[in-house]
């Protein structure tokens, strides 16, 4: 009986085992904004540096116009893995009530020595102070966004409010130059992709967000819960390829090649892209993907302070890292480090 029983076992390991090789591939639906900002769908055009792709997994990178409707995508089932800001991501747990929603990995952070996100007005502006913005227009990309957040706060410092003493207007980032220039707005937020020599040649910084924000999570990416239990596995062999490639793009040996990857994908020139970026010059990215939860309680807390947010979130408990840490640890060990 037990040589039955014994063979009987060893027959069903063989039956699952197959089925589990046979098993299709998990597809993962990924949200994007933007490239470069977002590497997704652009990520694994070097086949070699993603060797899981197809056989655990397919990716399906998929382009919204912004962090809201990820968020309804996200709670419909429609996408696995948001590209969210910490503001998003504390409006889905507060608005969404999507309690089972998780950091799983860094995309950008901005406020580390030698980055920053600048505030920029014209060289010949009146504008001198933040008191001098009192009675102005003030552009930003969307209220209630990361730097939008940021931009309140420092108004806020200097006792100025929203409606009481100046006026926001919304603008995508790709239009803040044309408003600065032509003077529809005294001061704009201006991130690094958009900051070029004409920018630089008439206008100068009034203040960066890390002058009050301090480290800031700016994207991260993130999943449900039931989706990363499911198919834990199948993430980890993403995020392993996920960093193979990025620490491509990071490595300075193949600048040129990255330049020429991401302007011919935007179909603009590589000289657009060529002094900055995935440079110092470019937001940080964490060459592990690992998220700052430290600097992104502080934000959230900001987030509550200025009246965008009403509930404490304990980002800690929202936070999954076990798919970047088995990742970055198989790297580690394939390297022999």
């Amino acid at each position: 009986m037990t040589k039955i029983i014994a063979g009987a076992l060893t027959a069903l390991a063989v039956l699952i085992a197959g089925a589990a090789a046979n098993a299709d591939p998990v597809k993962i639906r990924v949200a994007w904004i933007t490239v470069p900002t977002s590497l997704a769908p652009i990520l694994f055009v070097k086949p070699e540096l993603a060797p899981h792709l197809g056989k655990t997994y397919t990716l399906e990178p998929q382009r919204f116009a912004g962090s809201s409707a990820m968020t309804t995508a996200l709670a419909a089932g429609d996408l696995d893995i948001a590209e969210l800001s910490y503001s998003s991501f504390g409006y889905a747990l507060q608005n969404a009530r999507m309690d089972d929603l998780r950091v799983i990995a860094d995309e950008i952070q901005d406020g580390l020595e030698g980055y920053s996100i600048n505030y920029m007005v014209l060289k010949d502006s009146p504008v001198k102070t933040i008191e001098d913005l009192k009675g102005k227009v003030l552009a930003t990309n969307v209220i209630g966004t990361g730097t939008d957040i940021g931009m309140r706060a420092m108004m806020r410092k200097h006792g100025l409010e929203d409606k009481r003493d100046f006026t926001i207007i919304e603008s995508n980032y790709a239009n803040m130059k044309p408003l600065l220039i032509g003077r529809k707005a005294d001061l704009v937020t201006m991130i690094l992709a958009y900051e070029d020599d004409e920018v630089r040649q008439v206008a100068r910084p009034l203040f960066r967000l890390r002058d009050v924000m301090g480290v800031t999570q700016i994207l991260m990416l993130a999943a449900r819960a039931p989706f990363i239990e499911t198919n834990h596995a199948a993430l980890v062999d993403y995020m392993e390829d996920y960093l193979r490639s990025l620490h491509w793009y990071m490595n300075p040996a193949n600048h040129t090649e990255v330049v020429s990857i991401v302007a011919n994908f935007n179909k603009e020139p590589p000289s657009r892209y060529e002094p900055w970026l995935l440079t110092k010059a470019d937001q940080y990215r964490d060459p592990n993907a690992r998220p700052n939860l430290d600097a992104m309680q502080r934000n959230l807390q900001m987030q509550k302070e200025l009246g965008f947010l009403k509930t404490d979130i304990d980002v800690k408990s929202h936070a999954d890292l076990s798919i970047v840490e088995a990742a970055a640890k198989r790297l580690e060990a394939q390297s022999g480090n």
